[in-house]
């Protein structure tokens, strides 16, 4: 899972607020370790002041829960405005669910939550192995000519899309804040009412949209086709329209 949103300010809550957010999302599951150089959990007696205070790399330190059987992690970083879409910084947020029965559910709620509490352009939860594939679609060198797997399209790198905004890629599970919405042309209730029948709105006016029932799987054949038939859906994503 990973979110865009806008660079952390000074004294900015939204880490904060983005741990808090998950751990609603997951009733029970709490968020309160770090792990050592050694692979050890270290536990966090107060966590949010530790997180509050701490800058890592323009984000916030890794933390995760204490349950092995159900490890959830979650992270942040600043993406430089030199390798951002329009020149902006950006806070990237990464969290990992296991994907099994209860993460797969409760993904479309962590992904609103986690979000919405950054207040982010845009994000996606994917699974890994389709992940794979679909990072594989950007050409970060003009001289890279080899085709995109599985007949994917090919997109911009996210430094030369023209607005963070957006978005750079497609996934799974999609957030879209109600301006990427508006940037990509979501929704149109005649040309999108199958993609409407899996989306939701969330609580400040973004869309929560699930491309398949099942976690995305491209050896799947109905799934790379739901997959190329969004990306056509909206030329926008990955910078593919004409300018």
């Amino acid at each position: 899972m990973i979110i865009y949103a806008p660079a952390l300010a000074r004294d900015d809550d939204r880490p904060v607020a983005v741990v808090h957010a998950m751990e609603r999302a997951l009733p029970g599951m709490h968020l309160g370790w770090m792990i050592s150089e050694e692979g050890q959990l270290i536990p966090l007696p107060d966590r949010d002041a530790f997180v509050a205070r701490t800058r890592m790399d323009g984000g916030f330190p890794l933390l995760r829960n204490g349950d092995d059987t159900f490890r959830v992690t979650v992270t942040g970083w600043e993406s430089p405005a030199s390798s951002s879409p329009g020149g902006q910084a950006q806070l990237e947020v990464h969290a990992k669910l296991p994907l099994a029965a209860t993460g797969t559910a409760a993904a479309p709620e962590v992904l609103e939550a986690v979000a919405e509490a950054a207040c982010a352009f845009w994000g996606h939860a994917t699974p890994f192995s389709a992940g794979l594939d679909i990072v594989r679609q950007t050409k970060n060198v003009p001289t890279d000519m080899a085709a995109p797997p599985r007949g994917l399209p090919s997109i911009k790198p996210p430094r030369d899309m023209r607005s963070p905004e957006i978005p750079h890629r497609l996934g799974w599970l999609n957030y879209w804040s109600a301006d990427a919405a508006r940037a990509i042309g979501f929704p149109d209730p005649t040309r999108d009412a199958e993609l409407l029948s899996r989306a939701r709105r969330t609580a400040m006016g973004g869309w929560v949209v699930r491309l398949t029932d099942a976690p995305l799987d491209l050896d799947n054949p109905a799934h790379l086709a739901a997959l190329l038939h969004v990306y056509e859906r909206f030329p926008e994503i990955g910078g593919r329209s004409a300018p």
